[in-house]
């Protein structure tokens, strides 16, 4: 039986991130909207917690019963390492996208959005999918297409919907540079990765693009999203604010284009979730302040 260490180690708790800024980036938009609701913007984030750690939790096991996880640099896998049993891993996954679909459901109940199960559903089969089942897209370089739907434009644009219960430009316009930094945590992943996905047949984008081209596309997802801050500026002039967080872009922007490798990108991958929580921090707080 696994520790709770290592059950919280499974869990990837670096790549939280990417379940937090795009609730703060929607909940900037709902409070500039004027229609913040603090419990709400709680449901959230705990929905958007539970996916991201559910889907991790079924990549461990998806990719730990194919053998893909066997030797490994990142952080350590429960079904890879043999620490924990599947049937363990794969219960923990489900349940943690049941209860994601628990605390989804009193948001659709209490703004009456029955189109928002679908969208729930979609984001639970999405995580399931990208590695389990049959044919995962995840070995097809889907990856990155689904992270930004997921992780970028659904929880920033339906965030702000469950607390103003409105669909408005400026979430999906906010949605774009959260969509793309949560985007840059799974480049960096699979950049660190792309020789054993190869070898063990799992074609991620970053083995479709090959390193040196994926190291380009990392250094995109970083620099985009200031370029989308200030393109926000003539509606919510203090959407530059995010700007500030540039410079924590630098250092693993240089540490990829420079060539770092394996243990090396597990340090980038931190550096990658500090620069994700400034910046959604400093973009919510602008939204908030000026929309």
């Amino acid at each position: 039986m696994p520790t709770p260490a290592q059950w919280l180690a499974g869990a990837r708790p670096r790549t939280l991130p990417n379940a937090v800024v795009p609730v703060m980036a929607g909940t900037g938009v709902a409070i500039g909207e004027g229609g913040f609701v603090w419990w709400r913007a709680i449901l959230a984030l705990l929905v958007a917690l539970l996916l991201q750690i559910g889907v991790n939790y079924a990549n461990d096991y998806s990719d730990g019963i194919r053998g893909t996880d066997d030797q490994r640099v990142g952080p350590m896998r429960l079904v890879g390492s043999r620490v924990a049993a599947p049937p363990q891993v794969l219960a923990a996954a489900l349940g943690s996208f049941a209860a994601a679909a628990v605390f989804g459901l009193v948001l659709v109940l209490v703004t009456q959005a029955w189109w928002v199960l679908l969208v729930g559903a979609a984001a639970i089969a999405a995580g399931w999918f990208y590695t389990g089942g049959k044919r995962p897209y995840g070995y097809r370089a889907l990856g990155e297409v689904s992270v930004f739907v997921f992780f970028g434009v659904v929880p920033v644009v339906g965030t702000a919907f469950v607390q103003t219960e409105q669909l408005t430009w400026a979430a999906l316009v906010a949605s774009v540079p959260v969509g793309l930094l949560s985007c840059s945590m799974l480049v960096v992943n699979n950049l660190r990765d792309v020789g054993t996905d190869a070898e063990s047949g799992k074609r991620t984008l970053a083995v479709v693009l090959g390193a040196p081209r994926t190291r380009h596309l990392y250094a995109a997802c970083l620099v985009l999203p200031f370029a989308v801050a200030l393109a926000m500026t003539p509606v919510a002039p203090a959407a530059a604010l995010a700007v500030l967080a540039a410079p924590l872009a630098i250092a693993p922007v240089r540490a990829v284009l420079g060539g770092a490798a394996g243990p090396a990108l597990i340090t980038v991958l931190q550096q990658t979730g500090k620069l994700q929580l400034a910046y959604g921090l400093l973009l919510a707080i602008g939204l908030a302040l000026t929309l």
